[in-house]
């Protein structure tokens, strides 16, 4: 018998391992500490187990920073999606199909592995910090009804695993109160290295207000990291020296500059992104070797390797308007001044676009993003006292623009809200799909029960508003709410996913975990016996501890 590392495990091994040896060279961590650290990691059984052992390093000796770990409980159970029929619906087969994931979000966040590693471009999360929100705890400091080290405790792992769901240029925005700013800033250091802090956004949370004391509180903070340092975000077009071209179109366009080539070494390869081009007798192939795209269509490629960031429709487009140069081996494409391509309708169009300005930290100290305006939408969908304390829209919205490159009009994103609420985020991404972009929305929450959500949240609240809002109706086909006096349905399709469990033991027929776990939900096609069996194996801890050796 021989113990068996599935790829996930090991994928998450290498990049704890990577975080321990950083710590060392930061003089963070003692070498014979990490040493001892690694070695555990490297023999750990689990995802689980590794991450816990991970966090028994993550105290600062630099900054400080320390929090007393609470781990996550260990079971012998594998955690999978399974369909909500009852929930899920199809609007338009052709449209855009959004997800709902109903359980545990740490459960949640290791199966999105599967399917997303390095595919999540935008992250939001607003976690659960005041004392109201906390579930049953005694009171501790300020009065939180939940210990501030179960708080990061929570967090830590939750954390490391959405690093790892982050693309390259990802970004992930928290909100967070101002008694606990300080101590999530530090655990996201520590997660997300510190010089891949962006900034911190103070957000109002109501204009004015009654207050008892002396200080009246009306603003918590958004914190923003990013994958690499500064990366991800995004300014809109403004004028700078790089604009020092002019062609035909300078009237109209303004000048252009060329900062970006056509090919890349892109975060997953596609075969309809890797084509080749032809300009005046020449034949360019993304990375420049002929021979390595013969490879890459035969099938000998890397997850990641060569293609083209445009279409070949949209390129094809491009140079029809002026928007390819070619400069020595090299194709480009023109960044202009005042215009850009956009997609409405289905078809690809020039139009003139106001350059752009640094977006100031301050920006979210307007009263749209307020709590005020996050309560009045959601009474509106679901009537009111359903959800206490809300996220604006406009705050989701405003997250993902400086996610958004004006000069990459098919970077369609992918948003993750693993601490979902009442499903803001799904509903801003929604809105923001009305200028004919394909951002889909991915949203985990809890199924906790209230006195105004008996059914649990998941059901009294996010399923529901999201139902309402993409349809016009409610699931008993009602359409009686105020939000449609003034607002068409939003439309694309929901699948709704619950977490649930299988013995890594069971052995019955039709109950195995080959039976049970479902790779449809993990964008695969139906597999055969024997490559179902690997794909399990592969790609759900604990399935495959012990087998025989073959």
């Amino acid at each position: 018998m021989e113990k068996t590392m599935t790829n996930e495990i090991k994928k998450v091994k290498d990049d704890l391992i990577a975080e321990i040896d950083k710590r060392i060279v930061d003089k963070i961590i003692e070498k014979t500490n990490a040493d001892l650290l690694k070695k555990l990691i490297t023999n750990a059984e689990t995802i689980n187990e590794a991450i816990m052992i991970a966090e028994l390093g993550t105290t600062y000796k630099r900054t400080g920073f320390h929090f007393d770990k609470r781990l996550e409980k260990m079971t012998d159970t594998i955690k999978h999606f399974k369909k909500n029929e009852k929930l899920s619906f199809v609007q338009d087969k052709n449209a855009l199909t959004h997800k709902l994931i109903i359980g545990d979000n740490y459960d949640a966040l290791q199966n999105l592995l599967i399917q997303y590693r390095g595919m999540i471009d935008v992250i939001y999360i607003d976690p659960p910090y005041g004392k109201d929100s906390m579930g049953e705890f005694a009171k501790t400091n300020y009065e939180n009804a939940i210990t501030r080290d179960n708080l990061l405790s929570m967090l830590y792992p939750r954390l490391v695993l959405a690093r790892q769901l982050l693309s390259d240029n990802g970004v992930i925005f928290c909100s967070i109160d101002d008694k606990n700013q300080a101590y999530v800033k530090g655990l996201f250091d520590e997660v997300f290295e510190e010089g891949n802090f962006a900034c911190s956004f103070p957000r109002v949370t109501k204009k004015g207000g009654k207050s008892s004391t002396a200080i009246a509180l009306n603003h918590d903070y958004v914190l923003s990291y990013t994958c690499t340092a500064k990366k991800g975000l995004f300014a809109q077009l403004h004028d700078d020296e790089g604009y020092s071209n002019e062609d035909e179109y300078v009237a109209t366009r303004g000048r252009y500059k060329l900062n970006q080539t056509l090919d890349y070494d892109s975060l997953g390869w596609v075969k309809t992104l890797d084509y080749p081009i032809s300009i005046d007798g020449r034949v360019f192939y993304a990375g420049g070797d002929k021979k390595a795209y013969e490879k890459r269509q035969s099938g000998l490629h890397g997850r990641a390797d060569w293609g083209w960031r445009w279409s070949k429709d949209l390129y094809e487009f491009g140079k029809e308007q002026g928007f390819i140069e070619v400069k020595g081996d090299r194709i480009y494409t023109k960044t202009y001044q005042n215009a850009k391509i956009v997609k409405i309708g289905g078809k690809y169009q020039v139009i003139e676009s106001a350059r752009t300005a640094p977006v100031s930290t301050l920006r979210l100290v307007d009263n749209e993003f307020s709590n005020d305006n996050a309560n009045k939408d959601l009474s509106a969908i679901m009537g009111k006292g359903i959800f206490d304390y809300p996220k604006p829209k406009e705050l989701i919205k405003q997250l993902i623009k400086l996610c958004e490159s004006s000069e990459d009009v098919e970077a369609d994103l992918v948003v993750l809200d693993f601490f979902a609420g009442s499903g803001t985020t799904g509903q801003a991404v929604l809105e923001m799909n009305k200028d004919n972009q394909n951002r889909q929305f991915i949203l985990v929450t809890n199924n906790e029960k209230t006195s105004a959500t008996p059914k649990g949240i998941a059901y009294d609240a996010t399923s529901k508003r999201l139902k309402r809002v993409m349809t016009g109706e409610c699931y008993d086909g009602t359409k009686d709410f105020k939000w449609n006096e003034k607002n068409k349905p939003l439309g694309d399709n929901l699948d709704v996913y619950d977490i649930s469990t299988v013995a890594n033991f069971e052995a019955t027929k039709d109950k195995t975990p080959f039976d049970v776990i479902d790779e449809t939900l993990y964008g695969k096609e139906k597999l055969g016996v024997n490559e179902k069996i690997k794909w399990v194996c592969e790609n759900f801890e604990g399935t495959t501890k012990t087998l025989e050796k073959k």
